[in-house]
């Protein structure tokens, strides 16, 4: 512990260091510490108590009790000598009283204020003094009961110990406004580590901590207002009536300190601070739902937290609302980060499923041990299936799947256990046919032997299996038809209608089940296709039973192939079509009326009535006609639902499926042209469908599709912008470019080629469907469709752009702040186009300038408030910069064996075009100064290497675009059209650096040009001897630096050479003392001469100190 620093003079010493040393000490207390009065033995004795305190924490304890004899010393009594007239310990040797040691005490503790948070000093010494205080409280306390035990529990007494806390809190309150970071963090830390340790304190202290402690809440330090947290979290549940005395300011600060938390909580920068609230916040029904909030934080460790400390320490997760249960599962299970998906897993499968078993467990007393899982039991999973409500989370894609998928992976001892017996079958509910699905689902997925071991062992064979689906399947038709003759005023009516939704779950799960069973007996096989063919053709069988039944019908035809099966689904079809007539009492009349149906759907297409009898319809009231009416949408409804289901699971050509042919032209063109809505809509998704299979059918349908986003309502429109989309990507030929004239002249044949007629009405769609301000979910679709487009290359440069313009336009706009999904798409999808290849980048980069300008207008017809919210100008050209850097496209950057990292001839491209659009842009005089300040921003965020750094075997990037950027930095270093000295000075670097890159460029296009005329000059095979003795005399009369190579700069190099300050770069440079003739700059030096050592000022200067240094 640090005592009172001494008065001593500094003793001289003969060391070296003597002065360093004085003069660190001396400097050392920069601030003047007041005169603390002569050191007494109390004072001693406390300073050492402290000062082994803070040491280690292992003796502390035996330090309590020392410095608690120190206390009672002064404060009660003095203890009785010991033998031999030795003093006691703990005894002084002077009287002290209690205001001497609570002195001392605190001159102690406000040493602790100032250790920095990085030293564990402190956290010692704050320990020790709040054990010290709960000690001597617990000792008082004790005291006062034994000697008043006459009144009554509970009254707080005034004790040596309490009055010592109250004034060590009081003192140190102080310091909670201090400027120093570090005192108020230490004050905060001891406010909060005492008042933790106390079990009472005085109603005074109590609102003055309280006042000063609610106050660091808002500190900017997140240590503080930790540890404010940690203090207030005692505080809540406590009287918050404040006195009439105190101000309405300190009213507004103490009021409310659940809210205050609470909203820390929430809206906390910090992770740390959203975490100390979460662990002290009391688990009540008013403060459940925050808690549980957590789950969504955006910092994983608090997650993590949630699932892995507060939810097992809430107790029985049924205390929790269904809401509630699914959420915790469905947020945990589906977290990005893998330890909170670890967490939740793990608290499904072990902490709630615990909670469930517990209660069913028949084991002894004596054989249960704390911390071991019960026994597995099939009524416990079942329950807690039905706890999370599993006919509604067990649907595709819901958590369920997810959350046994873990549970089945984390406990081997129930995959072990589980059995599927006679009676499991016979008595199947929601809860357990979801079970042995995802039993199922597990054991395929799994790579593991054993698993696909216990799929033979576990499973039924076809056969059975096919038996219990036709019992489920009658027992879900018989509720069917009973609920729907039942009125909806019939108390029943609610009771059949749950009992129905819970059997439709049970026949999906082993619809499920039966897609992937092993169809190699053949009886199974067949009793299984007679099933499924069956209830395909029960119109009330719900659609997503008929569904999956068709996806099964059609694994089960395997081998016999799709023309089995689509003949078997047109059979389908004319039965559900035959059901409307089943009130009829002649069955002949039935028949009669079956092909009538279809010749009135192709005749009458203005009415929705496209199947039924020729009933005479005057005969029948207006209710009655409304009901047929009703009836036979439904029943053409269920129609068009069993063949789009069968469109989607075939893949032959159209055309030459007669069945397929059959339902195009007698079902489905019939129903694009009905008037009811629904009708109209599934015929159009059927269409689309149809139109995968047949390229012909499509090219004669796409203004049909155009004329339905034109005319129809949103939700067609979401449906003609899938179908066009997936259409264009499976026939991409529709938009390749109309073949050429074999007609046309040689002029027309040069001239560009005319583009699709298909691209820009395509195109139009696109665009008016994503801007489209009304309809959110039709601006994501038209997104994900056109991106898609663009992803795959199919559209052309020009409608690319377009829509690419018209992404980045919206990504910025702070509109779409309404619509995150539209927003996550486009973050998405922005940078993985630009970054696939490098014609994107290019393509961004031919746009940005546009994108600037146009967000600059948009930011002016803005109001104030709302230009507020728009992205600010370094945000948008970081974007943008990013989006055209070539150095990250996939491919462009390699990394070498040697270590270093090359980059493509192409990769500068997209930065350097971006350059000259840029500076094209800001030298003109429409630019205005707004304009300008984004550009030039823009621009210093480029990468324009200032050497060439390709690959070999690649050429380096045209020196003709470089030139074209140099002059324009050229002309805008003249012009001073920077904003600021930083823009001014980038331009000017920028200049310099494109002139050097020019520079390497013109050397590297001349010395292949060099080599060139060497070759060309050297002499052929073929010249005789007497022609090289004539070319050898010419070479000797000519002097050097004057031959004619048809290159000027070969001729200045020379010329250079030869003065005197040729070739100097700066300081340093070696210069020629000796002076040549004037004849030496037409006429070749001697070799002896150029190679004799040159005498330079430095070594005049070295001779002469050496010189000296002789003498």
């Amino acid at each position: 512990m640090p005592g009172r620093t001494s008065t001593r003079s500094t003793r001289t010493s003969t060391a070296s260091t003597t002065k360093r040393a004085s003069s660190a000490r001396q400097s050392a207390n920069a601030v003047e510490i007041p005169d603390e009065g002569p050191i007494t033995p109390l004072r001693t004795q406390i300073a050492q108590v402290f000062g082994d305190a803070q040491k280690t924490t292992a003796t502390q304890r035996k330090l309590v009790v020392n410095l608690r004899k120190i206390q009672e010393a002064c404060c009660y009594e003095p203890p009785t000598t010991a033998k031999g007239g030795k003093k006691a310990p703990g005894e002084v040797d002077d009287d002290f009283d209690e205001e001497d040691f609570n002195t001392e005490v605190g001159r102690c503790v406000i040493r602790i204020l100032g250790i920095k948070k990085s030293e564990p000093v402190g956290d010692r010494l704050i320990r020790f003094l709040g054990l010290f205080l709960k000690f001597a409280a617990e000792k008082d306390h004790a005291i006062f009961a034994s000697t008043e035990a006459e009144e009554e529990e509970g009254v707080l007494h005034e004790t040596p110990s309490s009055r010592l806390t109250s004034k060590l809190l009081l003192s140190i309150l102080g310091f909670l406004n201090s400027k120093d970071k570090t005192v108020r963090f230490r004050a905060t830390q001891l406010v909060a580590h005492v008042v933790n340790n106390l079990t009472a304190i005085d109603d005074d202290t109590f609102n003055l901590i309280r006042l000063g402690v609610l106050k660091r809440l808002r500190d900017k330090e997140p240590s503080v207002r930790v540890q404010a947290v940690l203090c207030l979290g005692r505080f809540v549940g406590e009287d918050e009536e404040d006195d009439d005395e105190d101000s309405d300011d300190d009213d507004d600060v103490a009021g409310g300190i659940m809210e205050k938390l609470l909203d820390i909580m929430i809206n906390d920068p910090s992770a740390e601070v959203r975490r100390a609230v979460l662990l002290n916040l009391p688990m009540w029904p008013t403060t459940l739902s925050y808690i549980l909030e957590r789950a969504r934080d955006m910092d994983a460790t608090t997650r993590r937290l949630v699932y892995g400390k507060i939810l097992p320490a809430l107790g029985d997760f049924r205390h929790m609302s269904l809401v509630q249960r699914e959420k915790m599962i469905r947020w945990g299970l589906r977290d990005r980060d893998d330890s909170v998906r670890k967490a939740a897993a793990r608290l499904f499968r072990e902490q709630w499923l615990e909670h469930c078993a517990s209660s069913r467990d028949d084991r002894p007393e004596e054989e249960k041990k704390a911390g071991d899982a019960a026994p597995p039991n099939m009524e416990a999973l079942c329950e807690l299936l039905e706890r999370i409500d599993v006919t509604r989370s067990g649907e595709e894609d819901g958590m369920a799947h997810e959350a046994m998928r873990e549970f089945w992976a984390g406990r081997p001892d129930y995959r072990e256990a589980t059995t599927f017996d006679h009676d499991f079958w016979k008595n199947l509910d929601a809860q357990t046919a979801f079970i042995a699905r995802t039993f199922n689902d597990y054991c395929h997925s799994a790579d593991d032997a054993r698993a696909q071991d216990m799929i033979e062992d576990k499973m039924p064979e076809v056969t059975m299996f096919a038996f219990v689906l036709q019992k489920e399947l009658n027992s879900l038709m018989e509720l069917v038809q009973k609920g729907a003759v039942m009125d909806e005023d019939d108390p029943e009516a609610e009771e059949v209608q749950e009992d129905a939704e819970e059997q439709d779950f049970i026949v999906q799960q082993l619809l499920h089940i039966a897609m992937t069973l092993d169809y190699t007996d053949e009886m199974g096989r067949r009793q299984m296709y007679n099933i499924m063919r069956e209830s395909i053709a029960k119109a009330h069988l719900p659609e997503e039973c008929t569904k999956l039944a068709i996806e099964v019908l059609r694994t089960v035809c395997g081998s016999r192939g799709e023309s089995d099966f689509c003949a078997l689904i047109l059979e389908a079809i004319a039965e559900v079509r035959d059901s409307l007539l089943d009130a009829d009492d002649d069955a002949t009349e039935k028949g009669e009326n079956d092909e009538e149906s279809f010749h009135s759907a192709r005749s009458d297409v203005d009415a929705p009535m496209l199947i039924g009898s020729k009933k005479n319809t005057e005969e029948l009231t207006p209710e009655e006609e409304e009901a047929q009416r009703v009836r036979e949408v439904m029943v053409y409804s269920k129609c068009l639902h069993i063949a789009q289901c069968t469109l989607q699971n075939v893949h032959c050509d159209l055309e030459s499926d007669n069945s397929l042919t059959n339902i195009l032209n007698t079902l489905i063109i019939p129903a694009v042209q009905a008037r009811e809505a629904m009708i109209r809509e599934r015929g159009v998704i059927c269409l689309g469908l149809a139109t995968l299979l047949s390229k012909d059918l499509a090219t004669s349908n796409l203004d049909l599709f155009f004329h339905c986003f034109t005319k129809g309502h949103d939700a067609l429109k979401e449906i003609v912008i899938q179908i066009l989309t997936d259409t264009i990507i499976t026939h991409p030929q529709l938009l390749a470019p109309p073949a050429a004239d074999p007609d046309a002249t040689a002029e027309d044949a040069e001239s560009e080629p005319k583009p699709n007629v298909l691209i820009r009405p395509i195109t139009k769609v696109l665009l008016k469907a994503f801007n489209s301000s009304d309809n959110k979910r039709l601006n994501l679709i038209a997104c994900t469709a056109a991106s898609k487009l663009l992803l795959l290359g199919i559209l052309p440069p020009a409608p690319t752009a377009e829509i690419l313009k018209a992404f980045t336009l919206t990504y910025f706009d702070p509109e779409t702040a309404a619509n995150p999904a539209l927003r996550q798409a486009l973050s998405y999808f922005l940078p993985v186009f630009c970054h696939s290849k490098l014609k994107n980048a290019q393509l961004m980069a031919q746009i940005a300038v546009p994108v600037i300008s146009k967000l600059l207008l948009m930011r002016e017809e803005t109001l104030d408030e709302e230009a507020d919210d728009m992205v600010s100008w370094p945000v948008i050209t970081a974007h943008l910069s990013e989006w055209t850097d070539g150095r990250k496209v996939v491919g462009a950057t390699e990394l070498g064996l040697d270590g270093k990292t090359s980059t493509s001839a192409e990769a500068e491209e997209p930065h350097i075009h971006l350059s000259i659009e840029v500076l094209e842009r800001a030298l003109t005089s429409t630019c205005s100064r707004d304009e300008r300040k984004p550009l030039l921003s823009l621009l210093s965020k480029l990468f324009i290497a200032p050497s060439s750094s390709t690959r070999k075997g690649e050429e380096a990037t045209s020196g003709e675009s470089l030139g074209t950027l140099h002059a324009l930095v050229s002309e805008a270093v003249e012009g001073k059209i920077g904003i600021d000295a930083t823009q001014r000075n980038y331009l000017s670097k920028l200049e310099l650096s494109l002139t050097k890159r020019l520079g390497e460029v013109e050397h590297v296009t001349q010395v292949p040009h060099q080599e060139e005329l060497n070759e060309s000059a050297a002499p052929s095979p073929d010249q005789t001897e007497a022609n090289l003795e004539e070319q050898s005399q010419a070479d000797a009369t000519e002097l050097p630096g004057t031959q004619d190579v048809d290159g000027s700069e070969i001729g200045d190099e020379e010329d250079d050479g030869d003065t005197m300050l040729a070739g100097m770069q700066g300081e340093g440079t070696r210069m020629p003392l000796e002076e040549y003739d004037d004849e030496s700059d037409d006429t070749e030096l001697p070799a002896a001469k150029r190679n004799r050592h040159t005498v330079t000022e430095d070594d005049i200067v070295e001779s002469l100190l050496a010189s000296e240094s002789e003498m």
